[in-house]
């Protein structure tokens, strides 16, 4: 029995990492539509929070415990870091490759390896460093910045360390706030806080600067002021919240309860590889063996960070 669990569970995280692989990709494909920033997210968000919203009320609420206007608040504000990573990650995925896009994100590996050593206080292990250096080596590998031929964009690359910065605070905030409640129901509140800073972003970058003129100085190209194209919701929009905000999470937390931390981990960075091999498949996007060798270098990094949890599970 417990083999069969943990065979689901490893199968649960795997597709649920998968999952959250096939985002950069779906976006990029969306763009080339003329799609903006602002409609993508907007049009996940929405989504995410209407299915969500119904799974909540049509679910057995005999054992679930009430959620306090405390921790309403809090997971709210937690969400807000969910949907500014959403921003920040599509704004990078605009500027640079899909493939090297989710090679920034995954920076968060090391920087929530910083937030543990200003939580605690105490030191990083040995392990812990030579996991950061060994990140750090294979993004320069992954993002082929030896190469002198090479033009990275400097916007995408600032953006995608954004968008790695607001990731760790959303998988810190996940693990600590109101974990007491449902799965479903935190997602929920979780998707209400990054449902503001989506729709603030929508405004102020397309809605506002399009029908009020004082406003049209908030961003530089004008050439993206112009009319909300709601289309979005009944094409790209349902594919992005059900790879982006309903089926990972759903997967992700009945999995993880089952692997641990430690391998659950290790197997949820499959979406490194998936989301760069689906950018090589669907984008066209050249993928050099330098770059494979980074990426492989820093699943090893997520393999050492996690080998004592696993060897503890």
């Amino acid at each position: 029995m417990m083999e069969k669990n943990l065979t689901k569970g490893i199968l649960f995280v795997a597709l649920g990492a998968t999952s959250y692989g096939m985002l950069a990709t779906i976006v990029k494909l969306a763009y080339k539509e003329g799609f903006s920033t602002a409609e993508v997210t907007a049009s996940q968000f929405a989504f995410g929070i209407i299915i969500l919203l119904l799974i909540h009320l049509f679910s057995k609420k005999s054992k679930d415990k009430k959620a306090t206007s405390k921790d309403i608040r809090n997971l709210m504000l937690a969400g807000t870091s969910m949907g500014l990573t959403s921003v920040l990650y599509y704004l990078c995925v605009k500027y640079i490759n899909a493939s090297i896009a989710v090679v920034m994100l995954m920076q968060s590996v090391w920087i929530g390896v910083l937030i543990e050593v200003l939580q605690t206080k105490k030191a990083p292990s040995i392990t812990k460093i030579i996991s950061v250096l060994l990140v750090l080596f294979g993004t320069a590998l992954a993002t082929n910045i030896f190469n002198s031929e090479i033009e990275l964009n400097t916007t995408g690359l600032i953006f995608g360390f954004l968008a790695a910065c607001s990731f760790s605070m959303t998988l810190f905030t996940t693990n600590s706030v109101a974990t007491h409640l449902k799965a479903t129901k935190r997602s929920l509140f979780m998707l209400f806080g990054g449902g503001i800073i989506v729709a603030l972003f929508g405004f102020f970058t397309q809605i506002g600067p399009n029908n009020f003129d004082f406003m049209k100085g908030f961003i530089s190209d004008s050439t993206q002021i112009r009319d909300f194209r709601f289309e979005i919701f009944f094409t790209w929009g349902i594919i992005l919240s059900l790879f982006g905000t309903i089926i990972p999470p759903i997967l992700l937390n009945k999995g993880f309860p089952n692997t641990g931390v430690g391998l659950g981990s290790i197997i949820s960075s499959i979406e490194l590889p998936v989301s760069v091999l689906f950018a090589f498949i669907l984008l066209n996007e050249q993928v050099l063996l330098i770059q494979w060798t980074g990426i492989l270098i820093i699943l090893l990094a997520i393999v050492l960070m996690n080998y004592r949890l696993l060897l503890n599970k």
